[in-house]
């Protein structure tokens, strides 16, 4: 069923019995119709009317249907303007296509191919109102986004983050608005391949929004260690489990390599396994944007105890590994090692739940060969952060 569009239209010709017989067929057809004999006359009622659809000639005596057309468009964009051409005027017909009009229908006119014309002028602005209102949307979920983030980063005490926060929060408002732009192009352009691309990038940058937005709220939650005598492997395992799907999806091989001679450490197990899964999902990623290594994608999960007890984990990948500079801010507030595709806080999480446990982060990494991070938990320390 065809979203209502509001059925009023401008007729313009300066011929008597064209207006006469095609406003019959239009009032026939469901439309309210009101006629114009020049392009001052158009205008003017235009301006009191404020009709989406303009009907008009192109040939007509002082303001033509070009210079109308311009005004139209210039005063509002958004109304749909056909154009009425002889056989002989093809010309002025391509030229006033690139001043925006909706279509053209020559003479003499057949109401079928008229309505062909019609049909696609309705459908452009019931597209256009649906874009803008999903826009509108956006910017509802982009705000309520924006105060549940601050409250969540408020509750979770890291106040000196808020300024980065905003600034990432700003970064997605912005790709959302190119997001629109491109939209409103295909719109304007009448292009499918605008559209469809310009439609992706909505869905990315709200599930941006969202991944932020979870990311925050799991920060929030490990505020708190909560520790007690784990299996160190217990948890390896799970992590490898949890992470086998998306491993599989991108053709990266998961290992175990654990080691038989860990005991049961004082840990907090939800805040070591959030780590883990992000070191790995990480990893993960650094395969997948190695693309043009003719390497085996792997990823390696090793177990380790401490000589003073406690454990050592180690997460090691064959992807795209990482230079200095990221290796020194990757553990920042908000600075993502996936680039556009990461909120930042998942290593900022991770590092946050080593300190928790007074212990430490080792990043051994080189460009195209690979990455490896250690993370070294000592037992003594655990405990004595819990109290």
């Amino acid at each position: 069923m065809e979203e209502w569009v509001d059925q009023r239209i401008l007729l313009v010709d300066d011929e008597a019995g064209i207006r006469k017989v095609l406003g019959i067929a239009l009032t026939d057809g469901g439309y309210a119709v009101t006629t114009a004999e020049n392009g001052e006359d158009a205008l003017e009622k235009f301006r009191q009317l404020r009709p989406p659809i303009v009907l008009t000639d192109i040939k007509m005596p002082d303001m033509d249907g070009i210079e109308l057309l311009q005004h139209i468009k210039a005063e509002s964009p958004d109304t749909e303007v056909i154009m009425f051409t002889g056989h002989g005027d093809m010309e002025l017909a391509i030229k006033s296509l690139k001043y925006d009009a909706t279509d053209f229908v020559t003479k003499p006119i057949n109401d079928e191919v008229l309505e062909i014309a019609l049909k696609r002028a309705r459908e452009r602005i019931v597209l256009r109102r649906q874009v803008r209102a999903y826009t509108q949307n956006l910017e509802r979920l982009v705000d309520e986004k924006a105060r549940q983030l601050i409250e969540a980063e408020r509750m979770a005490a890291v106040g000196q983050t808020v300024a980065e926060l905003s600034h990432t929060i700003k970064n997605i408002a912005n790709a959302l608005k190119g997001s629109i732009f491109v939209l409103g192009k295909g719109i304007e352009l009448d292009e499918k391949e605008y559209l469809l691309q310009g439609w992706r990038m909505v869905e990315e940058n709200v599930e941006k929004i969202k991944n932020l937005s979870l990311d925050l709220l799991h920060y929030g939650k490990y505020s708190q260690a909560n520790f007690r005598n784990s299996l160190p492997n217990s948890l390896a395992e799970e992590v490898l489990r949890l992470m086998a799907a998306k491993a599989g999806d991108l053709a990266v091989a998961l290992r175990a390599d654990l080691s038989e001679d860990l005991q049961p450490v004082a840990l907090d197990p939800d805040g070591v396994q959030r780590c883990l899964m992000n070191l790995v999902e990480n990893a993960i990623d650094a395969c997948r944007s190695n693309e043009a290594s003719e390497r085996h994608k792997l990823v390696t999960l090793s177990t380790r105890p401490l000589a003073e007890g406690g454990v050592e984990y180690q997460v090691a990948d064959n992807g795209s590994g990482m230079d200095e500079s990221v290796q020194q801010r990757m553990f920042q507030g908000f600075f993502s090692t996936k680039g556009t595709n990461g909120t930042g806080l998942g290593l900022m999480m991770t590092k946050r739940i080593v300190d928790q446990h007074g212990g430490a982060i080792e990043v051994k990494s080189r460009p195209g060969e690979g990455t490896t991070i250690i993370i070294r938990l000592p037992a003594g320390s655990a405990k004595t952060k819990a109290s």
